[in-house]
């Protein structure tokens, strides 16, 4: 059942010629559950430590508007060029350790995980102010729980700025609350909505309009505020309890309300459904196994939404492991892979400049149609094969192949052996000839990297 090329590829970042592949489910599940070396070794600052921070954001644009029409503008917009300069520094820095961990990380499940959670409670920056944002989201609520509890991740997400901020939560009001009458305004519904819809229950879960609502009024009296930090103010907070599928929960208004139905709803069973499908999906097959969905939902259920149970019963179903590659590896888990396979070290990414980093990342992975952190909606990434092996697609994985391999290695690896370290014993024979026959060495990699063989997992 086990095969290690399925696990480096399927369940990892990739082969590669200087880290060896998983040589079982037991091993892959230890270093899931034991130390994050990767974190340690390329870290990547969280929301609270990053800089330029919010409030300094919000200082410098203020200053840029008083500063009009007076001999201190040139200044203050010198000052606001500058605070553009440090939020593309992060994103860059951000980003390329997101890549370089992945590349060299010796547990590649992690990296993948981190990925699909942090997909799964997509943010989108709606402010250019917080384009540098989103990573140390993900480095605060996702990366910590991808081995723990569920409600875990569930709450910290939900407490988390980025999540309140993209959803608007700030500005959901209780209707009847002190501050709605006095406002005049009320509910936002966004976050409970995604909530129900996309993050918990999911379509078809049971839900409906009035659980959304009760949900969203639920909800009110969370929010956030650069100098305050996320907050709960109950006089913006519905009086009243509310019932939210099914459940009651109390009229106090108290963040304790909120965090009692936030665990509660994230060891349903509709939950545990959902949350399993959409795993088996996006790892195995986009019509997995029901038997594979069961048993992990099962895991799910019995252990509370342990998520290392759940990737575990996921590992140890036969079906996890069937020998065909029903998926299509994202552009940027693709670019991730082909650098593993190169055997690229961490220390020839980082350095990447401005004009680099455009040039091998961000411009590439946008015609690939996957730009960094810009999904189109909060539903993420789409997961059908279909949306990525398209003509323009495809270009840009075959451009990417021929031009960027040579800039991140002293010397390209000669084709025939690539075949074995990029694909592994099962590459196929037509593949291993054109390699064989290639012109060159950069065509030769270039031929393996944009091969089905190399692509599909």
């Amino acid at each position: 059942m086990f095969d290690p090329i399925i696990a480096a590829t399927r369940f990892g970042t990739g082969l590669s010629p200087v880290i060896e592949p998983p040589w079982d489910a037991e091993s892959m599940l230890g270093k899931l559950g034991g130390p994050d070396q990767a974190a340690a070794l390329l870290p990547i600052a969280g929301f609270d430590a990053t800089v330029p921070t919010l409030v300094f954001i919000a200082e410098v644009q203020k200053a840029a508007r008083e500063a009009r029409g007076t001999d201190q503008e040139d200044a203050a917009k010198e000052a606001v060029r500058q605070k553009n300069r440090e939020v593309a520094d992060v994103i860059r820095h951000n980003t390329l350790s997101t890549l370089a961990r992945c590349v060299m990380a010796q547990d590649g499940l992690r990296e993948r995980l981190t990925l699909f959670w942090a997909d799964h409670f997509t943010v989108i920056a709606r402010s250019l102010n917080h384009r540098h944002l989103v990573t140390p989201y993900i480095a605060d609520a996702i990366r910590p729980h991808v081995a723990g509890r569920f409600a875990d991740m569930v709450k910290a997400v939900v407490m988390h700025p980025m999540m309140l901020l993209y959803l608007e939560q700030t500005r959901s009001l209780g209707p009847t609350s002190v501050q709605g009458i006095k406002s005049g305004r009320g509910l936002n519904e966004n976050l409970a909505r995604e909530l129900l819809e996309l993050h918990l229950i999911g379509v078809g879960g049971g839900y409906d309009q009035t659980d959304v609502t009760q949900m969203a009024e639920l909800l009110t009296g969370l929010s956030f505020h650069p100098t305050q930090g996320v907050t709960y103010k109950p006089q913006q907070a519905e009086p009243g309890a509310e019932v939210v599928m099914g459940r009651r929960y109390s009229a106090d208004s108290e963040l304790a309300t909120i965090t009692s139905a936030l665990e509660d709803l994230a060891i349903r069973p509709e939950t545990a459904t959902h949350i399993c499908r959409k795993l088996a999906v996006h790892f195995v097959s986009d019509t997995p196994d029901p038997d594979l969905v069961a048993s992990m939902s099962r895991a799910f259920m019995d252990s509370g939404g342990d998520l290392l149970a759940v990737t575990g019963a996921m590992l140890q179903h036969p079906a996890a492991w069937v020998q065909t590659r029903a998926k299509v590896r994202q552009p940027f888990t693709y670019v991730a892979a082909g650098l593993r396979a190169l055997g690229v070290r961490a220390d020839r990414i980082m350095p990447l400049d401005a004009k680099q980093f455009r040039r091998h990342v961000t411009d590439p992975l946008r015609l690939m149609g996957q730009p960094v952190e810009q999904p189109v909606g909060p539903d993420g990434w789409p997961e059908d094969p279909a949306a990525w092996i398209t003509p323009q697609g495809l270009a840009g994985r075959i451009s990417w192949a021929v031009a960027s391999p040579a800039d991140f290695v002293d010397t390209l690896p000669d084709p025939r052996r690539f075949v074995q370290t990029a694909v592994g014993s099962t590459a196929p024979a037509d593949l291993i000839f054109a390699a064989e026959a290639a012109e060159s060495l950069a065509d030769g990699v270039a031929l393996v990297l944009t091969s089905p063989a190399f692509q599909r997992i």
